[in-house]
């Protein structure tokens, strides 16, 4: 198996992180976004960028479909800096494994202290 499709992927994550800080200008896109991870078909024809946004609710959404919006821009600047003959689709997805890792830490906290765990149906 060719680990190639992990090279392109890495790669695409290092210059969409450039390009989304040094070129993109939306106002919707005003707060820190990282690009977390970039997953990569096997033929190279779409690429899955997963970001994180210190944004919350509505802004989080917001941010979630300016990145969306501006998904061709991206692809046609990453053509030159990536030197494929064809360059994957790129599509925007919201990473939450943050907020998923944060959650289990928390339960796990609760379950030390001896303290009973909250109803998820329950919480705000």
């Amino acid at each position: 198996m060719s680990n190639r499709p992990e090279r392109v992927a890495e790669r695409i994550k290092r210059e969409t992180a450039d390009i989304l800080e040094n070129d993109l200008r939306d106002p919707r896109l005003n707060g820190m976004i990282s690009v977390t991870d970039v997953v990569v078909t096997s033929d190279l024809a779409s690429a899955r960028i997963f970001i994180s946004t210190l944004a919350e609710g509505a802004e989080r959404d917001q941010v979630l479909q300016a990145l969306r919006s501006a998904a061709p821009f991206v692809r046609r600047r990453l053509a030159p800096r990536l030197g494929l003959r064809e360059v994957p689709e790129v599509r925007f997805e919201l990473d939450t494994s943050i907020e998923r890792g944060a959650r289990v830490e928390y339960l796990l906290r609760k379950i030390a202290e001896g303290e009973p765990i909250p109803d998820p149906d329950e919480e705000t």
